[in-house]
């Protein structure tokens, strides 16, 4: 099925705004960006809330609670971001002033697929009001992983298998 996958591609007159917003991402993975609950606070709505890859809700504050406790070593761990890639990045305005901004994200062979909704603040900084992480079953997507890090593969491009399954129920 090759309409299968969407054919995203963000407007030219956006591009500035997902160069912008791809320095933030991956969201709370940046220390450079959030690294105080000041920080938190100015780059998060008042009523952020996201969505984890498990499918649970996390509340603003629970949030915090976990990146606080992370932020307390500082030394690089497992959540630092440098070893991660990122690829199939789309931003689409929904309002004006809020886009909607998709991403795969490839943590050492986890791939997810990751939302955020980002609002543009009256300062020019940008406000995250929405995420949402979802891992990709790389069988069910008809993909393949070649390494760590060298992100997936749809069946129709360069690296990826073709589904011969009659269809996605």
């Amino acid at each position: 099925m090759d309409d299968a996958y969407p054919q995203l591609r963000t407007e030219d007159r956006l591009l500035p705004a997902l160069t912008e917003l791809m320095t933030r991402e991956p969201l709370f993975h940046r220390r450079e960006i959030i690294a105080s609950r000041t920080d938190f606070d100015a780059e998060t709505a008042d009523d952020y809330w996201e969505v984890g890859a498990s499918g649970s809700r996390y509340s603003r504050e629970f949030v915090w609670a976990v990146l606080a406790e992370r932020y307390a070593n500082p030394a690089p761990d497992e959540y630092e971001s440098a070893r991660w890639s990122l690829s199939d990045t789309h931003l689409r305005e929904i309002a004006p002033g809020t886009f909607l901004l998709t991403y795969t994200l490839d943590q050492a062979g986890r791939i997810t697929r990751r939302l955020t909704v980002w609002q543009r603040r009256q300062d020019n900084g940008w406000r995250a009001l929405f995420h949402q992480g979802t891992i990709v079953d790389t069988v069910a997507e008809g993909a393949t992983v070649l390494q760590p890090g060298a992100g997936i593969h749809p069946p129709d491009q360069p690296g990826g298998h073709q589904d011969k399954r009659a269809g996605i129920a």
